[in-house]
């Protein structure tokens, strides 16, 4: 198994239906199972510790809402403040690493698995992952798409309902499927927002 889960990790294609494989989504599946379904809302502590134990590594503060989804967890790494909405998906055989300050609106889904195109191939069961990298200060909203093999930059916002599948650098706002940059992210944007939005006593 050792072999098989090392290339699973280094991207290369494995057979995801193998016993061991099924036996270590078994043991995320369970685990989600109470996170999702056996804790309370109230039951903060022991989701956070719940849910540290589902993923790889993650940051000191960090918060999932409930129903959330993963293939494996072990293979998923966030920074600290990381936040996802309800009805996140995540499936993380080619790896996830999120950054710091990250913060995903509802229903956002990340795809690092991918099939063969060849229809024989794909039905004996062959598959490979390619790694998600999310960067600092990311916000990800409701809706979105991420496919394998993306980068996001740092300060990056991708917009509701889009289908990211290239990179997008960083300090930039993108939208649309597929997203494209429309602009870079200003000063004069926080200035809009602090007096369009917030009102001093």
């Amino acid at each position: 198994m050792t072999t098989a889960l090392m290339l699973m990790q280094a991207g290369y294609a494995h057979l995801a239906g193998k016993p061991d494989f099924a036996d270590l989504r078994l043991r995320c599946r369970e685990m989600l199972f109470d996170y999702n379904n056996v804790l309370r809302p109230s039951q903060k502590m022991e989701k956070t510790a719940l849910i540290k134990k589902i993923l790889g590594k993650t940051g000191e503060n960090i918060k999932i809402n409930t129903p959330f989804f993963c293939d494996y967890g072990f293979q998923i790494e966030t920074g600290e403040n990381f936040f996802a909405n309800t009805g996140c998906t995540m499936l993380d055989s080619g790896g996830i690493r999120i950054g710091d300050n990250v913060m995903f609106g509802p229903n956002v889904s990340l795809y690092t698995v991918e099939h063969p195109l060849d229809a024989q191939l794909r039905h004996a069961g062959w598959e490979h992952g390619r790694k998600i990298v999310i960067g600092n200060n990311v916000w990800v909203c409701g809706s979105v798409v991420i496919l394998g093999g993306v980068t996001i930059g740092d300060n990056a916002v991708i917009g509701a309902g889009s289908v990211v599948t290239k990179d997008i650098p960083a300090n930039s706002l993108a939208v649309g499927n597929p997203c494209c940059v429309q602009r870079e992210i200003r000063d004069e944007d926080r200035r809009f927002y602090l007096t369009t939005y917030i009102k001093n006593d």
